[in-house]
C-alpha cells in the first residue's frame, strides 16, 4: 500500500511541476523584435549638429594656442641662429663671440624647453578633446536610447536590435530585417520634435554630422637650427 501511495504521490507531484511550467511559459509574452539604427540617429540628431560645433571651437582654440606658441618658439629659434653665427665670426673680438656662445647655449636650453611645453600642450589637448567627444556621444546616445525604449513599449515590443554597424567578426549586426519592423524614422521625429527653429537669418541648415574625432589638425613646432624637431 506504501509503495502504491509513494508512486502516486510521485506522479502527482510531477503533473504539478508539468503545469506550473505550462503556466509559465503561457504567461511569457510573445516575441515581437524592433529594429533601429543608432548610428543613423546619432548622425542625424539635431543636439549632435550642436555639439560637434561645440567640440570644434574648442579643437580651433588649442590649435590657435599652438600655433601662438610654436611662432614665438620659431622666433627665438631665428635669435638663436644669428647668435651662434656670432659665436663663430672671428671678426668680433673673442670675449664677444664668448659672450655669443653662452648666450646661444641658454637660447637653446629655452628652446628645447618650449618644444617640451608644446608637446604637453598638445598631448594635454588631446586628451581633454577626446574626454569631451566621449561625454557628448555618451550623453547623446543615452538620450536616443531612452526616446527608443519608450517609443518601443508603446508599440508592445519585447526586444529592440541595433543594425548599425558591423559585428565583432566584421559582418552586419543583423543580415536581415523586414523594413516593417524598423522605427529609425520614428524615432528620428521623435527625438527632433523640440529642435529650436532657425535663426531668421540663416539661409539653411546642413545635414547634422556625428562629433569629429579629437585631434588638432596640424601639430606645431619649434624648428632649431642644427637639431632635428622633437615628436
Amino acid at each position: 500500500m506504501t509503495f502504491y501511495m509513494n508512486k502516486t504521490m510521485k506522479s502527482i507531484l510531477t503533473l504539478i511541476a508539468f503545469g506550473a511550467t505550462a503556466l509559465g511559459l503561457a504567461a511569457q509574452p510573445a516575441l515581437k523584435i524592433v529594429t533601429v539604427d543608432m548610428s543613423k540617429l546619432l548622425e542625424g540628431y539635431y543636439k549632435t549638429e550642436d555639439q560637434a560645433a561645440k567640440l570644434k571651437a574648442n579643437e580651433q582654440k588649442a590649435q590657435e594656442e599652438l600655433e601662438r606658441m610654436a611662432k614665438e618658439g620659431n622666433t627665438l629659434a631665428e635669435q638663436y641662429k644669428e647668435t651662434v653665427e656670432q659665436a663663430k665670426n672671428t671678426l668680433l673680438t673673442a670675449e664677444a663671440r664668448a659672450k655669443a656662445e653662452g648666450d646661444s647655449a641658454k637660447m637653446l636650453e629655452d628652446l628645447q624647453r618650449r618644444q617640451n611645453d608644446i608637446n604637453a600642450f598638445r598631448n594635454k589637448s588631446q586628451q581633454l578633446l577626446q574626454g569631451q567627444l566621449n561625454n557628448i556621444r555618451g550623453q547623446l546616445l543615452d538620450e536616443i536610447s531612452k526616446r527608443v525604449t519608450d517609443l518601443a513599449k508603446g508599440k508592445g515590443a519585447t526586444l529592440v536590435v541595433d543594425k548599425s554597424g558591423p559585428s565583432m567578426i566584421g559582418i552586419p549586426s543583423v543580415l536581415y530585417s523586414d523594413a516593417g519592423y524598423d522605427m529609425t524614422d520614428e524615432v528620428m521625429a521623435e527625438i527632433n520634435k523640440d529642435r529650436p527653429a532657425a535663426p531668421a537669418a540663416a539661409t539653411g541648415t546642413g545635414p547634422a554630422a556625428t562629433p569629429p574625432a579629437a585631434s588638432t589638425a596640424k601639430a606645431p613646432s619649434v624648428t632649431v637650427p642644427g637639431l632635428a624637431p622633437k615628436k
